[in-house]
């Protein structure tokens, strides 16, 4: 793919997508996959950066995986990692290295984790912190509370809760749901602050049951984790990824639509559905059935004044639909935007302006204003996938724009410029 794309001014969109699987589902079953007892057959997983990296790390880890036509079948260890010593890349998936790096702390062996650049300046020390506070030996090989991480064999007590920060990622209470389990002791996590990003944490409980383990909690502020191993339960579907589904309904509602998603739909384990809502604040019609989300425009779209803290990947869909508003729109509640693949507040501050938005950046929240829009911008993705697919969608409704480093989609979505193509009109 060229190193800027030029996406010319649609008449609109309209058709179905087939969606690829959910990289949040994708990474968390794969790791429980691998420590549980059993072989777990997994259809419908991602297939992209993100995953890849993860399968590498579980491969030299020792756990055996094997591609067939329908999927990948993951042999589990049963328990901790048996590969005592290991060198792991996992790129800038903090889906990936949050949670295994958790898993290897309870491992009893010597593990170099690291990641891209950009995944040494995503804050880890949170997690550290906590897996410290039950004995766990792990040292920084660069600056202070971020990756690269030295893992050490350490002697491991939860006798005490573990407590844990809930406001800066839900990936650190993830981590710890998920590891704590290879303990062999019921263990309690006590989370400080107010949670977010909750919908995330409950595909981590949900995909926990699927693999017999069943938290309690009380609220978002304790969790109970039973003194149990993981099992496979035989086999596993990964449903399509809802973050991804985002980008298609909302060309639907720009383009006039109908453009359906297939994969995703009614009652499924992820938070990012709920970007339904946004779209039927702003005026689309969406429709949604068992495995499929159908979305249409009816009109120029409404401005909103929204808290999108339960949908952080989505929320920027709706930033940049706000350029096609009746008027200004605030997003509020995204801080963790600022932790995210980039500064995500500060870039699509940055973007937007380009085209001709007047943006407030606080520091949780962006306030757009649209007006006339520049055609022809060429949009910076900061190596950030849903920086590229977001503003994509800025074709759809007719205004021609460049997408600079476009291959940075590779990271969840590899075909997503192909599958754009299909709905445009």
């Amino acid at each position: 793919m060229a190193e800027v794309l030029e996406l010319k001014a649609a008449r609109g969109a309209r058709g179905t997508v087939r969606l690829p699987g959910s990289k949040s589902i994708s990474n968390r079953v794969l790791l429980l996959a691998a420590l549980a007892e059993g072989e777990t057959d997994v259809t419908g997983l991602l297939d992209a950066e993100d995953t890849r990296v993860m399968r590498e790390a579980l491969a030299r880890l020792g756990v055996s995986l094997t591609e067939h036509a329908g999927g990948i079948k993951v042999q589990g260890v049963g328990g901790p990692f048996r590969e005592k010593k290991a060198d792991l890349f996992l790129g800038n998936a903090g889906t990936a290295l949050r949670p295994l790096a958790a898993a290897l702390a309870f491992s009893g062996g010597e593990y170099h984790v690291a990641g891209v650049p950009r995944m040494h300046e995503r804050p880890i020390g949170d997690l550290v912190d906590a897996l410290r506070s039950v004995g766990a030996r792990i040292d920084y090989r660069g600056k202070e509370g971020y990756p690269p991480l030295m893992i050490h064999p350490a002697k491991i007590s939860v006798a005490r809760p573990v407590s844990v920060r809930g406001d800066v990622s839900s990936q650190f209470l993830t981590a710890l749901l998920m590891a704590l389990p290879l303990t062999g002791k019921p263990a309690i996590i006590e989370v400080q602050g107010d949670l977010i990003s909750r919908p995330y944490v409950e595909i981590t409980l949900n995909v926990m049951q699927r693999f017999g383990l069943l938290v309690e909690r009380s609220g978002w502020a304790r969790f109970v984790i039973p003194s149990a191993d993981y099992l496979s339960p035989g086999g596993i579907f990964v449903e399509g990824d809802a973050s991804s589904a985002s980008y298609f309904l909302a060309a639907g509602a720009l383009g006039g639509g109908p453009v359906r998603v297939e994969g995703v739909g009614r009652g499924s384990i992820q938070g990012d559905v709920r970007f339904a809502e946004v779209l039927q604040a702003m005026g689309a019609e969406v429709t949604m059935g068992n495995g499929w989300i159908e979305c249409a425009g009816r009109g120029k779209l409404r401005a909103i004044d929204m808290d999108l803290n339960h949908i952080p990947d989505a929320a920027m869909t709706a930033a940049v639909l706000a350029l096609f508003a009746d008027g200004p729109s605030t997003l509020r509640n995204i801080a963790s935007w600022r932790v995210k693949e980039t500064d995500r507040l500060a870039a699509m501050a940055t973007e937007l302006r380009k085209l001709g938005a007047t943006v407030e950046e606080g520091s949780d929240h962006l306030r757009i204003t649209p007006a006339k829009l520049k055609p022809g911008a060429a949009i910076d993705t900061y190596n950030d996938h849903r920086m590229a697919m977001s503003f994509s969608l800025v074709a759809i409704a007719g205004v021609p724009v460049k997408i600079n480093d476009p291959q940075c989609v590779a990271k969840t979505f590899p075909d997503y410029f192909r599958e754009l193509e299909t709905i445009r009109a």
